[in-house]
Protein backbone atom coordinates (compact mmCIF):
# COMPACT_ATOMS: atom_id res chain seq x y z
CA UNK A 1 0.00 0.00 0.00
CA UNK A 2 2.32 2.55 0.71
CA UNK A 3 6.35 2.47 0.09
CA UNK A 4 9.32 4.27 -0.95
CA UNK A 5 12.19 3.04 -3.56
CA UNK A 6 15.55 4.56 -4.08
CA UNK A 7 14.35 7.27 -1.97
CA UNK A 8 16.93 10.73 -0.34
CA UNK A 9 16.19 13.54 0.69
CA UNK A 10 18.39 16.87 1.23
CA UNK A 11 17.50 19.96 2.14
CA UNK A 12 19.49 22.03 0.33
CA UNK A 13 20.60 21.64 -3.06
CA UNK A 14 24.22 19.79 -2.64
CA UNK A 15 23.95 19.32 1.26
CA UNK A 16 23.87 15.88 3.22
CA UNK A 17 21.23 13.38 1.79
CA UNK A 18 19.50 11.48 3.97
CA UNK A 19 17.77 7.84 3.40
CA UNK A 20 20.81 6.94 1.63
CA UNK A 21 18.76 5.38 -1.12
CA UNK A 22 16.37 3.73 1.08
CA UNK A 23 13.69 0.85 -0.11
CA UNK A 24 10.92 -0.41 1.79
CA UNK A 25 7.72 -1.22 1.64
CA UNK A 26 5.22 -0.42 4.87
CA UNK A 27 2.74 -3.38 5.94
CA UNK A 28 -0.58 -2.52 5.54
CA UNK A 29 -2.78 -3.85 9.04
CA UNK A 30 0.82 -3.08 10.97
CA UNK A 31 2.72 -0.35 13.03
CA UNK A 32 6.04 0.75 11.53
CA UNK A 33 8.23 2.67 14.23
CA UNK A 34 11.05 4.66 12.52
CA UNK A 35 13.63 4.54 14.50
CA UNK A 36 17.81 5.89 14.74
CA UNK A 37 19.88 8.26 16.32
CA UNK A 38 19.33 12.37 16.12
CA UNK A 39 19.87 13.92 12.70
CA UNK A 40 19.33 10.10 10.51
CA UNK A 41 15.88 11.86 9.22
CA UNK A 42 13.36 10.37 11.43
CA UNK A 43 10.77 13.10 11.36
CA UNK A 44 11.77 14.03 8.15
CA UNK A 45 10.87 10.51 6.79
CA UNK A 46 7.30 10.88 7.45
CA UNK A 47 7.26 14.70 6.04
CA UNK A 48 8.52 12.93 2.62
CA UNK A 49 5.51 10.09 2.94
CA UNK A 50 3.19 12.48 4.03
CA UNK A 51 3.92 14.49 0.75
CA UNK A 52 4.78 17.78 2.69
CA UNK A 53 8.32 17.13 1.29
CA UNK A 54 9.14 16.12 -1.93
CA UNK A 55 12.28 13.58 -2.43
CA UNK A 56 15.37 14.54 -4.01
CA UNK A 57 15.93 11.05 -5.73
CA UNK A 58 13.39 8.02 -5.71
CA UNK A 59 9.53 8.08 -5.44
CA UNK A 60 7.06 7.55 -2.51
CA UNK A 61 4.26 4.97 -3.93
CA UNK A 62 0.65 4.61 -2.36
CA UNK A 63 -1.45 2.32 -3.48
CA UNK A 64 0.53 1.95 -6.61
CA UNK A 65 0.71 5.11 -7.53
CA UNK A 66 3.89 7.40 -8.06
CA UNK A 67 2.45 10.36 -5.66
CA UNK A 68 5.59 12.23 -4.69
CA UNK A 69 5.67 13.12 -8.22
CA UNK A 70 2.39 14.17 -8.32
CA UNK A 71 1.41 17.85 -9.06
CA UNK A 72 0.73 19.86 -5.84
CA UNK A 73 -2.85 19.60 -6.58
CA UNK A 74 -2.85 15.82 -6.55
CA UNK A 75 -0.34 15.90 -3.75
CA UNK A 76 -2.92 18.00 -1.37
CA UNK A 77 -5.86 15.72 -2.14
CA UNK A 78 -3.80 12.68 -1.09
CA UNK A 79 -2.69 14.15 1.91
CA UNK A 80 -7.01 15.80 2.67
CA UNK A 81 -7.99 11.87 1.40
CA UNK A 82 -5.50 9.20 2.50
CA UNK A 83 -2.84 10.39 4.78
CA UNK A 84 -3.79 11.19 8.82
CA UNK A 85 -1.22 13.03 10.59
CA UNK A 86 -0.46 12.72 14.61
CA UNK A 87 2.20 15.18 16.09
CA UNK A 88 4.37 15.28 18.83
CA UNK A 89 2.71 17.78 20.88
CA UNK A 90 -1.15 17.18 19.78
CA UNK A 91 -1.18 20.43 17.81
CA UNK A 92 -4.53 20.99 18.56
CA UNK A 93 -5.87 25.08 18.58
CA UNK A 94 -5.90 26.07 21.37
CA UNK A 95 -8.86 28.70 20.49
CA UNK A 96 -11.30 25.80 19.32
CA UNK A 97 -13.10 23.30 21.07
CA UNK A 98 -11.91 19.54 21.01
CA UNK A 99 -14.67 18.61 18.72
CA UNK A 100 -14.19 21.27 15.99
CA UNK A 101 -10.23 20.47 16.32
CA UNK A 102 -11.01 16.87 15.39
CA UNK A 103 -13.38 17.75 12.35
CA UNK A 104 -10.66 20.10 10.54
CA UNK A 105 -9.20 17.62 8.25
CA UNK A 106 -12.88 16.25 7.35
CA UNK A 107 -14.34 19.58 6.57
CA UNK A 108 -10.86 20.33 4.81
CA UNK A 109 -11.57 17.11 2.51
CA UNK A 110 -15.11 18.37 1.91
CA UNK A 111 -17.23 17.18 3.96
CA UNK A 112 -20.44 18.63 5.73
CA UNK A 113 -20.16 19.78 9.01
CA UNK A 114 -22.63 17.70 9.96
CA UNK A 115 -20.87 14.29 8.87
CA UNK A 116 -17.33 15.58 10.23
CA UNK A 117 -19.67 15.93 13.67
CA UNK A 118 -20.70 12.98 13.38
CA UNK A 119 -17.69 11.18 12.40
CA UNK A 120 -15.83 13.25 15.39
CA UNK A 121 -17.85 12.63 18.02
CA UNK A 122 -17.66 8.71 17.35
CA UNK A 123 -13.92 8.93 17.59
CA UNK A 124 -14.09 10.52 20.69
CA UNK A 125 -16.19 8.04 21.95
CA UNK A 126 -14.31 5.22 21.14
CA UNK A 127 -10.94 6.87 21.97
CA UNK A 128 -13.08 7.50 25.55
CA UNK A 129 -12.97 11.43 25.49
CA UNK A 130 -15.94 12.26 24.40
CA UNK A 131 -16.34 14.19 27.77
CA UNK A 132 -14.03 16.37 26.47
CA UNK A 133 -15.56 17.00 23.23
CA UNK A 134 -16.87 20.92 24.39
CA UNK A 135 -13.45 21.82 26.03
CA UNK A 136 -10.57 23.19 24.63
CA UNK A 137 -7.10 21.83 24.61
CA UNK A 138 -6.44 23.80 27.67
CA UNK A 139 -8.87 22.33 29.57
CA UNK A 140 -7.50 18.57 28.91
CA UNK A 141 -4.27 16.48 30.07
CA UNK A 142 -1.97 15.63 27.95
CA UNK A 143 -3.08 11.87 27.28
CA UNK A 144 -6.18 13.01 26.57
CA UNK A 145 -4.66 15.87 24.15
CA UNK A 146 -3.32 12.68 21.68
CA UNK A 147 -5.68 10.62 22.08
CA UNK A 148 -7.69 13.61 20.24
CA UNK A 149 -4.98 13.80 17.81
CA UNK A 150 -5.19 10.17 16.98
CA UNK A 151 -9.16 10.91 16.57
CA UNK A 152 -8.26 14.16 14.04
CA UNK A 153 -5.66 11.70 12.21
CA UNK A 154 -8.78 9.22 11.72
CA UNK A 155 -11.88 11.28 10.99
CA UNK A 156 -11.27 11.25 7.41
CA UNK A 157 -10.63 7.06 7.70
CA UNK A 158 -6.96 7.46 5.85
CA UNK A 159 -5.26 4.94 4.37
CA UNK A 160 -2.28 5.62 5.95
CA UNK A 161 -1.81 7.41 9.64
CA UNK A 162 1.77 8.97 10.25
CA UNK A 163 2.75 10.04 13.82
CA UNK A 164 5.36 11.66 14.59
CA UNK A 165 7.24 11.09 18.51
CA UNK A 166 3.41 10.80 19.63
CA UNK A 167 4.30 9.77 23.18
CA UNK A 168 7.47 12.17 23.48
CA UNK A 169 5.77 14.10 26.00
CA UNK A 170 3.44 11.77 27.70
CA UNK A 171 3.84 9.54 31.18
CA UNK A 172 4.14 5.33 30.32
CA UNK A 173 0.58 5.15 30.89
CA UNK A 174 -0.86 7.37 28.88
CA UNK A 175 1.69 6.43 26.03
CA UNK A 176 0.73 3.08 26.29
CA UNK A 177 -3.04 3.83 25.89
CA UNK A 178 -2.06 6.40 22.74
CA UNK A 179 0.12 3.27 21.34
CA UNK A 180 -3.47 1.05 21.43
CA UNK A 181 -4.67 3.55 20.09
CA UNK A 182 -2.61 3.43 17.23
CA UNK A 183 -2.70 -0.30 16.96
CA UNK A 184 -6.25 -0.33 16.78
CA UNK A 185 -6.05 1.84 14.04
CA UNK A 186 -5.04 -0.50 11.65
CA UNK A 187 -7.73 -2.40 11.43
CA UNK A 188 -11.10 -0.81 9.71
CA UNK A 189 -14.19 -3.33 9.31
CA UNK A 190 -15.64 -2.03 6.44
CA UNK A 191 -12.25 -1.17 4.30
CA UNK A 192 -8.52 -2.05 3.70
CA UNK A 193 -5.72 -2.33 6.84
CA UNK A 194 -4.51 1.08 7.49
CA UNK A 195 -0.76 1.59 7.64
CA UNK A 196 0.73 3.41 10.69
CA UNK A 197 3.90 4.17 10.99
CA UNK A 198 5.35 5.79 14.17
CA UNK A 199 8.67 8.00 14.44
CA UNK A 200 10.31 7.59 17.93
CA UNK A 201 13.53 6.82 19.57
CA UNK A 202 11.89 5.20 22.53
CA UNK A 203 12.80 1.64 23.93
CA UNK A 204 9.15 1.69 24.97
CA UNK A 205 7.20 2.42 21.50
CA UNK A 206 9.61 0.32 19.37
CA UNK A 207 7.89 -2.57 22.23
CA UNK A 208 5.12 -2.21 21.18
CA UNK A 209 4.97 -2.07 17.22
CA UNK A 210 4.70 -4.80 14.40
CA UNK A 211 8.51 -3.62 12.72
CA UNK A 212 11.31 -1.82 13.05
CA UNK A 213 12.78 0.33 10.28
CA UNK A 214 16.37 1.87 11.36
CA UNK A 215 17.73 4.83 9.70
Amino acid sequence: MLSVENLTFAYTRGGEELFGGLSHEFKPGAVTAVTGPSGRGKSTLLYVLGLMLTPTRGRVMLQGDPVSAAADGVRSRVRAHRIGFVFQDASLDPTRTVLDSVVEPALYAGWTLERAREQGQKLLERMGVDARAGHRPGEISGGQAQRVAVCRALVTDPLVVLADEPTGNLDRDNAAGVLAALSAATGTADGPPRTVVIATHDPFVLMRTDEVLAL
